[in-house]
C-alpha cells in the first residue's frame, strides 16, 4: 500500500468518526438550528466520502452521485431557513 492510500484511509476513518459525533448532535442538539447544521454537515461529509471512495476504488460514477446529493442538501437548507424565518413552506 502506498502513502496516498494510507492517508486516504485515515481520512475516511476520521470523517466516519466525525459523522458519528455529529449524529449525536443531530439527535440531541440544544436547538433546531444546531440540529439542522449537524445534518447539513453530515451530508456534506458524505459527499466528500463519496469522492474519497471514488478515488480509492477508482470508480468515477460515485462522483456523479455526489453532485446531486450536494445540490439537494443546498436546496433543503434554503427551505429549512425559509421555514425557520417565516414559519411556512410555501413557494
Amino acid at each position: 500500500m502506498n502513502v496516498i492510500t494510507e492517508i486516504m484511509l485515515i481520512t475516511i476513518a476520521a470523517y466516519l468518526i466525525s459523522i458519528t459525533l455529529l449524529t449525536w448532535i443531530a439527535l440531541k442538539g440544544p436547538t433546531i438550528g444546531d440540529q439542522v447544521l449537524a445534518i447539513d454537515t453530515i451530508t456534506y461529509i458524505t459527499v466528500v466520502l463519496f469522492v474519497l471512495f471514488s478515488m480509492y476504488l477508482k470508480e468515477p460514477l460515485l462522483v456523479v452521485a455526489a453532485i446531486p446529493l450536494a445540490l439537494w442538501v443546498y436546496a433543503l437548507d434554503i427551505y429549512v431557513a425559509k421555514y425557520l424565518e417565516r414559519g411556512d413552506m410555501g413557494a
